[in-house]
């Protein structure tokens, strides 16, 4: 399973946000798009989403931009996967048939089934506060160049 662009850049616009909170102020959109070396335009579509579906808070003005909701640090992946690409990857067969299901599987059915459970399972259990990085300078370094925070700590069981 390979998750899209736009999970990818909510997750590392949500922990970025998220870092910025200890400097008490709101995030521009133009802000995150230059420090994680993604398209503006993009990323702000993104951002309104998490928005509209109560991960971040924004306001407009000069000094508007987005912060952290009450709840934003207990946001799981698999909420951040079900708002911007839907949890039919969970659902729909590996091998794209369209009756594939426990009664009619397809060949790949119950292994890939195993591990979507487990997938699902580490995405449920993983929050955006696990993913937080320590030092600040190293994190955003670590978000803006596509080397993402171990989302999965426990991968190489799954495989």
């Amino acid at each position: 399973m390979i998750f899209s662009k736009s999970f990818g850049y909510a997750v590392r616009g949500v922990l970025y946000i998220a870092l910025m909170q200890d400097e008490k102020r709101y995030v521009q959109v133009e802000e995150i798009a230059a420090k994680l070396s993604v398209p503006r335009h993009f990323m702000g579509k993104i951002m309104k989403k998490m928005v509209k579906e109560g991960v971040l808070i924004s306001t407009k003005g000069p000094a508007g931009g987005f912060t952290v909701t009450k709840d934003t640090m207990n946001v799981s992946m698999l909420r951040l996967i079900d708002i911007t690409e839907g949890l039919s990857t969970f659902h729909s067969c590996a091998l794209r048939q369209v009756e594939c299901s426990a009664l009619n599987p397809c060949p790949v059915h119950f292994r890939i089934e195993e591990v979507r459970s487990k997938l699902k399972d580490i995405l449920a259990n993983t929050h955006i506060k696990d993913l937080m990085g320590e030092d600040k300078a190293d994190f955003i370094r670590s978000i803006s160049t596509g080397v993402q925070p171990d989302l999965f700590k426990n991968a190489e069981e799954i495989l």
